[in-house]
């Protein structure tokens, strides 16, 4: 059974070394009726649902339905005191409101697999909130995928401290939503993948972003030799590459 489980460590160890690997995450999903268009994507896309929202329980369960992964896109106070809609979290609210507050968020996305951040340029600096919050994410299976809306975010270090499957934005895609900014930032990711393996990219629902994706998306991918993956299988190629080292460090020793 060891051999076994090693063969399929070293597989996917290998499947890791020999292409990269792209996960997109499409944000702030559930406010508009525009942002239907994004189910017209690339299943491997994964999408990332507002909690509380008047389009999010519907708009996760007909993506679920597509191929798409769902996550919990939860609202986090930010230093500009930008309104974060329902289920904000924020820095006065007491370790009971915050867990229910997200716990509330979760149930209220169906299918939802893990979490990431909308703003939080303050919350996530504070050790407190971003303790709770991986206790909950933790008690619930979920990944957390950090945006790092701002450099100095705790919430990878208490992710990793809780034991919570972690996964980091690396670019955003449509900061700027021309023609040529988009192929740029594109262009970043895959080199990223290629280089490191793998590679996080978070866009939104806007609508230069889903027709540059829908006309951009494949053709750039086959070109790159990237393969578009789920939030979670990227996880996975963690799991088969820190299994390997470890392997190749324990037969040096």
């Amino acid at each position: 059974m060891r051999r076994l489980l090693l063969g399929v460590v070293l597989a996917l160890a290998s499947l890791y070394c020999s292409a990269g690997q792209l996960a997109i995450i499409i944000d702030d999903i559930g406010y508009r009726h525009t942002d239907e268009d994004t189910l017209s994507l690339p299943a491997g896309i994964t999408l990332s649902v507002l909690p509380h929202t008047p389009l999010g329980r519907k708009l996760a369960e007909q993506a679920h339905a597509k191929g798409h992964e769902i996550i919990v896109h939860l609202p986090m106070q930010a230093l500009n005191g930008k309104a974060m809609g329902p289920g904000g979290l924020n820095n006065q609210m007491d370790e009971a409101h915050f867990k229910q507050a997200v716990a509330d968020a979760i149930k209220s996305v169906p299918y939802a697999k893990g979490s990431n951040n909308h703003m939080g340029s303050l919350l996530t600096q504070l050790d407190q909130p971003m303790q709770w919050l991986m206790e909950v994410l933790r008690g619930e299976n979920f990944y957390f995928v950090d945006s790092v809306t701002t450099r100095f975010s705790k919430a990878s270090y208490e992710a990793q401290t809780f034991n919570v499957p972690l996964l980091k934005r690396q670019v955003f895609l449509d900061n700027r939503v021309d023609q040529r900014a988009l192929k740029q930032q594109l262009a970043t990711a895959l080199t990223l993948a290629k280089q490191q393996g793998q590679a996080v990219l978070i866009a939104h629902p806007y609508p230069e972003t889903i027709e540059f994706l829908k006309h951009s998306l494949k053709p750039e991918l086959q070109q790159q030799g990237v393969e578009l993956v789920k939030a979670s299988e990227l996880l996975t190629l963690q799991f088969a590459k820190e299994r390997s080292k470890a392997s190749n460090d324990k037969e040096q020793l």
